[in-house]
């Protein structure tokens, strides 16, 4: 058999040898690993730590201590407390109770032209107070907003709102 090598068998000889080749090299790099430096952060809401019910006890004296700013005799706890579970109703008691205890002469609440004139240090203020943590950026746009939109909103009824929250009711 006489084989005779023609140009056009070595021109697709050569371009399939560099192909394979070029295949073959290309295929074998090593990948690169890239590597973004990005912050942890928690995305879990910000009470989810609070787990436990407060007592009647406790929701009496930490909510007397937030209004006046001291701590509750420790008679006039017991009798209040009693009173407190002596109505069946547990939101009810917590609105009577709140609602007699803001009547009270001594009850620490800024004023209105206070709390608009300032309203990021008002927030942060009543978030620390009653929930014992900063408050995220989503609720202070949404109650600055709320604030801003309604002039007949006055710190009592902030105040009487994160009073009567689920998240106050536990720790």
């Amino acid at each position: 058999m006489n084989m005779q090598i023609s140009r056009a068998n070595i021109k697709t000889f050569s371009l399939v040898a560099t192909f394979c080749i070029g295949v073959i090299f290309s295929s074998c790099k090593k990948q690169t690993k890239y590597e973004y430096e990005v912050n942890n952060e928690d995305v879990l809401p910000a009470n989810v730590s609070k787990t436990r019910v407060k007592t009647t006890d406790q929701y009496v004296a930490i909510l007397y201590a937030n209004l006046f700013q001291k701590a509750l005799s420790s008679n006039n706890l017991f009798t209040i407390s009693q009173c407190f579970e002596s109505v069946g109703d547990q939101i009810l008691a917590r609105q009577v109770l709140i609602a007699n205890l803001m009547k009270k002469t001594g009850v620490i609440i800024p004023t209105s032209t206070d709390m608009n004139n300032d309203l990021d240090n008002f927030i942060n203020d009543t978030y620390v107070r009653f929930y014992v943590r900063n408050p995220t950026e989503s609720e202070k746009a949404y109650l600055k907003k709320m604030i801003q939109d309604d002039p007949n909103l006055t710190p009592e009824l902030i105040y009487v709102a994160f009073a009567l929250s689920d998240e106050y009711v536990y720790y």
